[in-house]
């Protein structure tokens, strides 16, 4: 699971000590039943830098912040789940904390043996 907040609000960079409880309080439930494998949130664009290679072109790395983004990534959870209804559940239960808006994407990560093979 990725979320993604806005990144020109404060309580995405600047968490309530209440929220804060909370969530650590999610997490350590999540990680005593087996679903939560990892978790954390990250500094804003400010901090960071965009790495792009277009096709056929030189790298360009971008220092932040990212004018262009409005939404940016906030943070990352990796879970066991199932199956994808009972990964969406559990982005559904995490979304709930947080008192402002988020969005949050549910992927599969892809196992080696999944991968295609070269016969």
């Amino acid at each position: 699971m990725m979320h993604r907040v806005d990144e020109h609000d404060p309580k995405s960079w600047n968490p309530s000590q209440e929220f804060i409880a909370t969530m650590g309080g999610f997490i350590q439930e999540s990680v005593e039943k087996g679903i939560l494998i990892t978790a954390e949130g990250v500094h804003p664009t400010e901090k960071g830098a965009l790495v792009r290679k277009p096709r056929g072109a030189a790298i360009r790395v971008t220092d932040g912040p990212f004018a262009e983004a409005k939404e940016v990534i906030g943070g990352f959870a990796l879970i066991n789940a199932a199956d994808r209804a009972e990964a969406v559940e559990f982005a559904k239960r995490y979304a709930e904390l947080f008192d402002q808006d988020i969005e949050v994407e549910v992927r599969q990560v892809v196992e080696f043996d999944e991968l295609p093979t070269q016969d």
